[in-house]
């Protein structure tokens, strides 16, 4: 029996094939958005709006084609066009904004980085060998890679401060930490996290601990906040050792990075140096345990580690499974408890 073109649209097919393709090319749209925020077109456009003339006048490009781009980003959710040739943002686009105090500016310009991009397409190498298709890319793991080149280092480290910043507000709002003691951000970064925490409990006081390069912006970070007197920076590896003098431990965002051997070793570290009535927190993505269509960013970020770093995403019987194996009791999971990340609370398993 043959299919007519009526039989075909009446069937939705043609929807599902624009579905499908909109989602082949899916790296088109990262590369225009890359561009976008490496043009700053999103800072030049504003609250108001721009001609297509206007911008690639501000931005030395082809009208032309930057009006071409702009039109796929209006496509895709990213802008509008009120006119013909004019351009204004959409509340999607606005956070690409670097004065937006939602910005993922930084962060659009990180993970549109060529590094990202040239990883991703080797990505049959990591699914065929289980090898990280970062480290046969550029023949090196993306840390020392980005120990050798600072301006994209320092651009990783702000990239990571603005998608800390959500779920750092949403954590000091959602977890109730005590009234008094001492709270150590493990991997803490430039210290946006625990900047959050303190703020919302005056009478905490804290510690930033990450390498030497981790924690390079943390004095900035903290000295803005009016921290300074309440948050020591300390440096080091976690592999080795942590402090000893919290009452509270934090693990944001770090454990996604690492391979079940790793995430062992660090909580093993964790685990005989923190004091026996210290509560441990980690925050970050749990997964389903099957998979589903609710959070598809939980799924990129895990196919992302697994591509880079050789980490990736765990479900809560996996997290579950880490922290009794290295001596610890999972008191609570609190599934977006810290806007889309959640928050794991144990405790040493002799204190359970």
């Amino acid at each position: 029996m043959s299919t007519t073109p009526q039989d075909v649209l009446a069937t939705g097919t043609l929807d599902l094939r624009a579905a499908l393709i909109e989602r082949i090319g899916g790296y088109m749209t990262a590369h225009g958005i890359g561009v976008a925020a490496e043009l700053g077109l999103a800072d030049l456009i504003g609250t108001g709006s721009r001609t297509s003339r206007e911008l690639a006048d501000a931005t030395a490009t082809h009208e032309p084609s930057l009006r071409r781009l702009l039109r796929m980003l209006v496509a895709v959710g990213i802008a509008e066009e009120p006119a013909p040739g004019r351009f204004a943002l959409t509340d999607v686009g606005s956070q690409l904004r670097s004065d937006s105090p939602d910005s993922l500016h930084k962060f659009a310009r990180m993970f549109c980085h060529p590094i990202f991009f040239t990883s991703w397409q080797s990505l049959r190498h990591t699914v065929t060998t289980g090898e990280r298709a970062f480290d046969h890319v550029h023949e090196t793991g993306i840390y020392d890679w980005l120990a050798r080149h600072g301006e994209t280092s320092t651009l990783f480290n702000e990239a990571m401060s603005e998608e800390s910043r959500l779920s750092a507000a949403q954590l000091a709002a959602g977890y109730d930490f005590p009234a008094a003691g001492t709270v150590v951000d493990l991997g803490g970064g430039d210290g946006t996290l625990l900047a959050a925490i303190l703020q919302a409990r005056p009478g905490l006081r804290g510690v930033v601990f990450d390498s030497p390069s981790g924690v390079a912006e943390a004095p900035v970070t903290l000295g803005k906040a009016g921290l300074a007197d309440r948050c020591e920076v300390r440096s080091g590896d976690f592999f080795q050792s942590v402090p000893d003098d919290g009452d509270l431990y934090i693990i944001k965002s770090v454990f996604q990075d690492w391979g079940d051997d790793e995430a062992r070793a660090i909580l093993r570290t964790v685990r005989s140096h923190i004091p026996a009535s210290a509560t441990l927190l980690i925050v970050g993505t749990v997964l389903p345990e099957t998979a589903d269509t609710s959070a598809p960013v939980a799924y990129f970020t895990d196919v992302n580690m697994m591509v880079t770093t050789g980490g990736q995403e765990r479900t809560e019987g996996e997290f579950r499974a880490l922290l009794e194996e290295t001596g610890f009791t999972v008191r609570s999971v609190g599934v977006g408890q810290a806007g889309p990340l959640s928050v794991i609370e144990a405790v040493p398993a002799s204190a359970a």
